[in-house]
């Protein structure tokens, strides 16, 4: 990104603007303040945490805390720990050609030392927009302690160098976060000897590489994140390093369906496309949100891998397409989902659901039981079960229905004149839309919740549909 016009050039420049150097936990802090203050998030897109996790971190950053996020997969700890960036200064002074962003005021690297001693407050000074003061890092067991800390580089040496001269090192990802944030993510898969001279340099600000030893008082705020099966006495780290985070702060999942359906809202990819309009109902997004949170209290799903939100974002997204692919068969140009389309959440569920019982089949069948569990939940919530009690009637009398992919929107809705006891119970779902694909779909979820309740018989069939009758 290129840098404003109008900023100093050189250290006396600097000096004159009356700029002020400060470390980055109190930059962060000070930022921090302000937005508090103002009554403003410290960023945006991330939902749920405003009461539990927000807090804490409010906490941690005005305390200046070196900061670890527990918790399982899908959780928002990546998006906080990237969001940080957004509480540093938009541009910050480094010294022209500092591979450590060195201070003017301070420099600390050979380089900046050398030019700083030979211009003095001329001394040329670039400016760096806080997109790139983060550093990140997924932890891997072959993780070196060149990729963090540096090693010798044997291009500058071959260009006529001495090894003992420092200018021969190359930079890690740490000293070159140096007045930024560094995050490690998975931090208990780095391996103990990685994890002490990570240590070393945060701790004690002593960098040793291949036999130097130079002092580096690097400024650098540390965030990580681990899963909490990991992050115990019984894991793989080591508890010195464990003692260098101030905060330990513990994310959640949704704690509701309705902040799930936000989530999946602001997540999700559009489903329309072209002149073919995708419409969720608010009863499915729901279904789908339930879906999960139903899952995360199965006995049957493994819940120490956890179950993502990403999980309801990619089940809305197959639903909402394979309505889609159904539009278009159809030869429709306005869609909505129905309940035969949740057969689509097998392939997305698959591989973000862990079933602990892994016999022939026993996967999709939890599924599927997961899918009739959200639903039924669902139609509970949405429908009064009085105005249900005529539209069972009908049926006794004789009404029999089939449903299923095949089956036209125009087709389906027509049922809500032959069967007039469905009129005040769609009155609920329509929710203002009384399109034929938005009758058909709340027709087909009142059957199915039904049947869910024991009041309707279904006979399934092969296109994802089924022939609701009497009991």
């Amino acid at each position: 990104m290129a840098q404003p016009s109008g900023l100093p050039t050189t250290i006396r420049e600097l000096r004159a603007s009356g700029w002020v150097s400060r470390s980055v936990n109190e930059e962060i802090r000070l930022n921090a303040v302000k937005r508090i203050s103002a009554g403003e998030p410290l960023f945006t897109g991330v939902l749920g945490y405003e009461e539990t996790v927000m807090p804490q971190l409010e906490n941690a950053l005005l305390a200046g805390h070196d900061v670890i996020f527990l918790g399982e997969r899908g959780q928002a700890k990546t998006r906080m720990i990237r969001s940080l960036t957004n509480l540093l200064d938009e541009w910050m002074p480094v010294v022209a050609g500092s591979e450590i962003n060195d201070d003017p005021y301070s420099p600390v690297s050979r380089h900046a030392r050398d030019l700083v001693a030979q211009h003095g407050d001329d001394a040329p000074i670039e400016w760096v927009h806080r997109d790139a003061r983060f550093g990140e890092k997924l932890a891997t067991p072959d993780t070196s302690i060149a990729d963090l800390i540096g090693e010798v580089d044997p291009i500058k040496v071959a260009e006529g160098r001495y090894l003992s001269d420092e200018l021969t090192l190359h930079y890690g990802l740490v000293p070159r976060t140096n007045r930024g944030i560094f995050a490690i993510n998975e931090l208990p898969d780095l391996s103990e000897r990685i994890q002490v001279g990570l240590l070393n340099v945060l701790e004690e600000r002593d960098v040793q590489i291949r036999g130097y030893k130079i002092r580096l008082p690097l400024d650098v705020l540390l965030v990580a994140s681990a899963n909490p099966e990991d992050y115990t006495n019984r894991g793989r780290i080591i508890t010195p390093l464990k003692d260098r985070f101030g905060s330990q702060i513990r994310t959640h999942y949704p704690l509701d369906a309705a902040t799930e359906v936000e989530i999946v809202r602001q997540e999700a990819r559009p489903p329309s496309v072209g002149d073919i309009t995708v419409a969720v109902p608010p009863y499915l997004e729901s279904v789908v949100a339930t879906f999960s949170q139903l899952a995360r209290s199965n006995s049957q799903v493994n819940q120490r891998s956890g179950v993502s939100v990403r999980l309801s974002v990619s089940n809305y997204e197959v639903m909402a397409a394979n309505a889609l692919r159904r539009g278009l068969r159809l030869g429709e140009t306005y869609v909505v989902p129905r309940v035969c389309d949740l057969d689509a959440f097998a392939a997305a569920s698959g591989g973000k659901i862990e079933v602990e019982a892994l016999e022939d089949g026993r996967e999709g069948q939890v599924l599927r039981e997961l899918v009739k569990a959200a639903v039924l939940t669902v139609y509970r919530d949405v429908v009064r079960p009085e105005l249900a009690r005529d539209v069972v009637t009908a049926f006794e009398e004789g009404a029999i229905v089939t449903t299923g992919e095949d089956v036209p929107s125009v087709t389906q809705a027509a049922l809500a004149e032959q069967i007039p006891a469905l009129k005040p119970v769609l009155d609920g779902l329509l929710n203002g839309d009384t399109s034929a694909a938005a009758t058909a779909a709340a027709v087909e979820f009142v059957l199915e919740g039904l049947h869910l309740s024991k009041r309707l018989n279904k006979d399934a069939s092969a296109a994802s549909g089924g022939t609701y009758r009497a009991r």
